[in-house]
């Protein structure tokens, strides 16, 4: 008798314990299922990087940049996360970027406050400046109120070549940033040192670089040779000696003969001058007359 009434209470206290493992193991179960639907409505908010961002190109989208210190982004991630799952409802995309896992990205569309919101139509991008409930992004999008929006000009599209250079800068700078905390903060490097390294490395760059320009100009435009140069000026220099030593006789010649002109016409004038000044008959007979008795003296005496 008190066997049997030990058996019974036994498997009550069986019957007990499988029923309450298996509330607990349902209710974990259907926290699981829970948290897999929520993580499934968190997944429609696609997660924009530099690999995957061309998909914006196409259809209509909505795109938030945020970072995950900023205040402001965190209030609107909620509101940004229900939108997501109504966007399917919406006929868009919802998408969202980390500025500080992306700032390929954020130099791309010239990101400079958080959150910044873009919608994008068919590669078209407009700026969203309005209110930033999900009442108001719903609106913006079911009422078309984007068509009145100004879209981005082309040079600052974010398929543009500029804005293409600019995302390079942008993650260049990056990489020197995380470089030059490895060196101060890992390798104990003072920061005037890391400075010096950078301005050595941009030196040296900046060598490099001009001796490849110079290289490619060479072979694009090649030099003419030196010698033929040479020739050709002296050449030049040549016949320009030889029109002025032209020029100078030519000159000569007119002044030599100028002079000689002046001097025959000075000597015609001084036979003029000579022949007006010479004696009358009268005085010639009488010096002759004169000269005569001194040379007849001698024969006189004889």
């Amino acid at each position: 008798m008190s066997s049997g009434l030990n058996m019974a209470g036994s498997r009550r206290f069986d019957v007990q314990k499988y029923c309450t493992l298996s509330r607990w193991i349902f209710a974990v179960v259907l926290l699981q299922v829970c948290r897999v639907n929520a993580h499934a409505d968190g997944d429609r908010v696609v997660v924009v990087a530099d690999g995957n961002w061309t998909r914006i190109l196409e259809g209509e989208w909505l795109i938030q940049f945020y970072a995950p210190w900023c205040p402001a982004c965190q209030h609107l991630q909620t509101d940004w996360e229900n939108l997501g799952r109504e966007s399917e409802s919406l006929g868009i995309s919802v998408g969202r970027v980390d500025v500080t896992q992306q700032p390929g990205l954020s130099g791309r569309f010239l990101v400079t406050t958080l959150p910044t919101i873009f919608h994008a139509k068919d590669g078209n991008f407009r700026r969203y400046v309005s209110s930033r409930t999900i009442e108001d992004l719903q609106a913006y999008v079911v009422d078309r109120k984007w068509a009145s929006v100004e879209p981005v000009p082309g040079w600052r599209s974010p398929s543009s070549l500029l804005m293409s250079g600019t995302a390079h800068l942008f993650r260049l700078s990056v990489w020197i940033r995380q470089i030059h905390t490895y060196l101060t903060n890992t390798l104990g490097i003072p920061s005037w040192g890391s400075y010096v390294i950078f301005a050595i490395f941009t030196l040296f760059m900046g060598l490099i670089l001009g001796l490849i320009l110079v290289l490619i100009a060479d072979c694009i435009w090649p030099s003419r040779p030196k010698h033929k140069s040479v020739v050709i000026v002296r050449e030049e220099v040549s016949e320009e000696e030889a029109e002025e030593k032209r020029t100078s006789d030519n000159e000569s010649e007119r002044v030599s003969g100028e002079e000689s002109t002046e001097d025959e016409a000075l000597s015609s004038d001084t036979a003029v001058s000579s022949s007006d000044r010479s004696p009358p008959e009268g005085a010639a007979e009488s010096s002759v007359r004169k000269r005569k008795p001194q040379g007849s003296h001698p024969s006189e005496e004889t």
